[in-house]
């Protein structure tokens, strides 16, 4: 494939740099018509959202089928303080330097958030300073109404459980499968496609009436005798309400005292998010949701998305959300924004699709840019083991993102605390903590993408009281610990020319033949054992030790056929261990497992080190305060 023909933007670079959404809104974008027809995507493979985003046919898989695959590459990070490190700043001012100043063909693809920590703590998550996406306002909103669809979804299963244990409890067998089955006009009890499968999995013959059912069978066709303790599927919201983290269901009358303890998740820790991000196709979807394990029976056996019978109904609620969200950065390069999920008990990455309908625009020659969630320990891991391993792609390189701040944490510095001012030693040079940092935390993480047999180029996203010197050891020191390049980034401050350097490294890095890509495990190890290997390669722990409900979930999954599925770690982000404090790279720990759990249908089991708390709650004086529009212009301000 060609080059793009793409009329890159050129923003006004202000010092001091503006606020983020001051800069979006200084920036024109181009229409979203006019981005896809630089890239190649068809006006028929093209569905407008407004002018400045759209949704993307898969049909463009089909066209470009013949067309090999651009560059593929992973940025991760260090292990980060609390105030992050700028993966989502580093990936976008990459891909401006790729494509605005080296003019290669290149696609960045990132996950959308949520809008929880939108309204509530953290903010808007489009990047920073000018290496950003635009508009921030509609990238941080609603977007298409993906976020929006999986709540419906979601909403929709977890009514249908309690729904179906409310109707067993209160109905005879036989009341209960005529209303399951029904009598039509010719007095024949045909069963829809779904009713079928569920015959298939008790292995009951398929019949064209359920009249010719026996007793027996009518009774297990009817009966989920779902085990109330058991069930892990929660209802949503993509709002931070901690008072939703533990509720009481069914206190009105009508449903009979049959209550039930539960709780409500953020929406983007539904498994419905994790299978969009992991999903190949629509038909893939629709069978990864028919296999989602919402708990078990009272023998112990799975139930599922499919027996409970609204496969097809999710499925036409999240139709249109497999289709990748284009946008563009500040400079006028394509992004997709295409799903996700949560980077502790999901993998934190966007989608699958996304990823592949991008290879194929940007051609053999061209780069397609992802991100990773959490530090590399984390997000990289999972990246190469669940993501790399269900859509088959081959990466070519991972640019590991680090600070001098983050490296002084890691080298012995004082704690830091989001909202509290940083310490003097984070503000003046200090040599011997960069050198602390780089001596167990970076070589850690260096060591940890290089198991994968993939280059690793080292980004030092440079602030302004970074020194000469610090900036020198810590790109020494990284190539000393094998990372193929380290070079000093400034895109934050002057957008894709402050990442030039860092491109021409990944581009050296990535030119010659594909390199020897390796998953750190095998399938077929028990699932103890791959959970121990993660512990021991990536987080340089002695070994595991299991709770007894850990052992207990481990031997169900084993029995219930899941042990085959790889392994989605939920720990801190925080520290290479369990606990957040020890930060550097620790060792001679053994690291707990509190719990493990199953998310079936996205195709991982997930490990539970430590609480993780799956609905965020709102603080004192959160970003709301700072949110409001002008009624005339409709411009918002507040968002940063």
């Amino acid at each position: 494939m060609s080059n793009w023909n793409v009329e890159y933007l050129k923003p006004t670079l202000l010092d001091p740099v503006p606020s983020d959404i001051a800069i979006s809104r200084a920036q024109p974008p181009k229409d979203i018509e006019k981005v896809a027809g630089e890239i190649g995507i068809h006006h028929d493979e093209l569905d407008l959202y407004g002018r400045k985003k759209a949704k993307v046919s898969l049909d463009v898989l089909k066209r470009l089928s013949e067309v090999k695959n651009g560059k593929y590459v992973v940025v991760a990070g260090i292990t980060p303080t609390p105030l992050g490190e700028g993966k989502s700043t580093t990936t976008i001012g990459l891909v401006q330097a790729l494509g605005a100043h080296l003019h290669k063909n290149v696609f960045a693809c990132v996950r959308q958030p949520s809008q929880g920590p939108t309204f509530g703590i953290k903010g808007g998550a489009a990047g920073g300073g000018y290496s950003q996406v635009i508009p921030m306002e509609e990238f941080n909103l609603h977007l298409t109404g993906d976020i929006h669809a999986i709540t419906a979804a979601n909403n929709l299963l977890a009514a249908a459980i309690d729904a179906r244990m409310f109707h067993e409890s209160t109905q005879t067998t036989e009341a209960l499968f005529n209303r399951l089955a029904p009598k039509n006009k010719q007095g024949v009890r045909p069963l829809s496609e779904i009713q079928l499968r569920r015959l298939d999995r008790l292995n009951i013959p398929r019949v064209d009436d359920a009249e010719q059912l026996t007793e027996e069978q009518r009774a297990r066709f009817a009966r989920l005798d779902i085990d109330a303790a058991t069930i892990t599927w929660n209802r949503v919201l993509d709002t931070n309400d901690r008072f939703l983290r533990k509720i009481e269901i069914g206190l009105g009358p009508n449903e009979k005292g049959h209550t039930r303890t539960t709780q409500f998740d953020i929406t983007v820790a539904s498994e419905l998010m994790a299978i969009l991000a992991l999903t190949t196709s629509l038909e893939d979807m629709q069978q990864r949701i028919a296999r989602i394990v919402i708990g078990s029976d009272k023998n112990g056996q799975p139930v599922t998305a499919d027996d409970i019978g609204v496969t097809g109904a999710l499925t036409v609620l999240m139709r249109d959300t497999v289709r990748p969200n284009l946008m563009q950065t500040l400079e006028g390069t394509p992004v997709f924004v295409h799903a996700g999920p949560f980077a502790n008990i999901a993998h934190g990455q966007s989608s699958i699709l996304a990823d592949k309908v991008a290879l194929k625009l940007v051609g053999p020659e061209g780069f397609v840019i992802t991100e990773a969630g959490f530090g590399a320990d984390i997000g990289m891991e999972k990246f190469f083991n669940i993501k790399c391993r269900y859509s088959g792609l081959q990466p070519s390189a991972v640019v590991l993102v680090a600070t001098v701040r983050a490296l002084k944490m890691h080298g012995g510095g004082p704690s830091v605390v989001a909202g509290a001012p940083l310490k003097h030693e984070y503000l003046d040079e200090n040599i011997p903590l960069v050198e602390g940092g780089c001596d167990s935390n970076l070589r850690k993480q260096i060591e940890n993408a290089n198991k994968f047999g993939i280059p690793v180029v080292v980004c030092v996203n440079k602030f302004s009281t970074d020194t000469a010197k610090e900036l020198e050891l810590v790109c020494s020191k990284a190539k000393a610990y094998g990372a193929f390049d380290a070079v000093v980034s400034e895109h934050w401050a002057l957008g894709g020319a402050g990442a030039v350097d860092l491109a021409n490294a990944l581009v050296n890095a990535t030119a010659g033949p594909a390199k020897d890509f390796r998953f750190l495990y095998d399938l077929d190890l028990s699932l103890e054992d791959k959970i121990a290997t993660i512990a021991r390669e990536i987080y340089g722990a002695d070994g595991i030790e299991l709770s007894a409900e850990a052992k207990e979930k481990i031997e169900r999954y084993t029995r219930q056929g899941f042990s085959k599925l790889p392994i989605c770690m939920a720990k801190t982000h925080l520290s290479l261990s369990s606990d957040p404090t020890k930060k550097g790279a620790p060792t001679g720990f053994t690291l707990p497992i509190r719990d493990v759990r199953a998310s079936v249908g996205a195709g991982f089991i997930y490990p539970l080190v430590g609480e993780m708390t799956t609905m965020p709650g709102l603080n004192t004086r959160p970003c709301f305060y700072d949110i409001t529009i002008d009624p005339i212009s409709e411009i918002i301000d507040g968002l940063f």
